[in-house]
């Protein structure tokens, strides 16, 4: 199967930008969303042969994720089972015969690291979420992270060191998370490449390719062996993030 992840800042503004010529071009078996930003009815989008499914969040015009998948998933979930953290949209699990796919947008620290408390505790939930998941079958996980996990994944390693997304407990968290028996695929088949998903939108950040890699495709060590690509597609824009995919057997 191929897999895309796309984090789009928006899926009513990017529809209005080629969405669905992007993401049709890029001929996936499932694509997974992350902050969608919309509540139901509020867009009609059309990607012929897929069936759309999406965890909106409680508040309007807030994070969000979907998951449109041509191949019919066994069941759909929302959420991770965790009233404290199930109001802001922000997983959406698909069932396959052979594997859970997870859609995740992870929860940003926000400036001078004030939701940093907050986040750490979702790390761990979500974490455990995944183990528990990985004990039935493999978990293919993708989306938004929000973390660069080492230096290579950003172009200014030492000014940001401190600032959210790169702070040593996001980073730490991460790590934790693949001591726990997963795999980041882009890093397992590319270890010396220096390549991004996120720009800001200041300073002409993409233009100059000043740039974040937290977009990611993490696997069980189950699945690690049938992972046969792993790639950033930057040459696609419409959002601060560009795509990222899978394909795995």
């Amino acid at each position: 199967m191929k897999l895309v992840s796309w984090s789009v800042n928006g899926l009513r503004a990017r529809v209005k930008k080629g969405f669905e010529e992007s993401m049709l071009s890029l001929d996936a078996d499932a694509i997974c969303l992350q902050e969608i930003k919309l509540q139901k009815g509020q867009a009609d989008i059309q990607l012929p042969g897929y069936e759309g499914y999406f965890n909106f969040a409680d508040r309007k015009g807030y994070s969000g994720t979907a998951i449109y998948t041509r191949v019919p998933p066994i069941s759909v979930v929302n959420g991770i089972g965790i009233d404290e953290h199930d109001h802001e949209g922000r997983v959406i699990t698909a069932e396959y015969e052979t594997f859970y796919l997870v859609c995740c947008y992870t929860p940003n620290a926000q400036d001078q690291l004030k939701r940093l408390e907050y986040r750490m505790a979702w790390e761990d939930a979500f974490r455990n979420y995944l183990i528990e998941l990985g004990k039935k079958k493999p978990v293919v996980l993708c989306g938004d992270l929000n973390v660069a996990h080492c230096e290579i994944d950003l172009a200014n390693p030492k000014t940001n060191h401190f600032n959210p997304g790169f702070s040593d407990e996001e980073r730490g968290k991460f790590s934790e998370l693949l001591a726990s028996g997963f795999t980041d695929t882009f890093r397992m088949l590319h270890p010396d490449t220096v390549k991004y998903s996120w720009w800001s939108y200041r300073f002409n950040s993409r233009a100059r390719n000043v740039g974040w890699r937290i977009d990611y495709f993490v696997v069980s060590k189950a699945a690690e062996a049938r992972v046969k690509a792993s790639e950033i597609h930057n040459e696609i824009e419409g959002s601060d993030h560009c795509p990222v995919s899978l394909v795995i057997d």
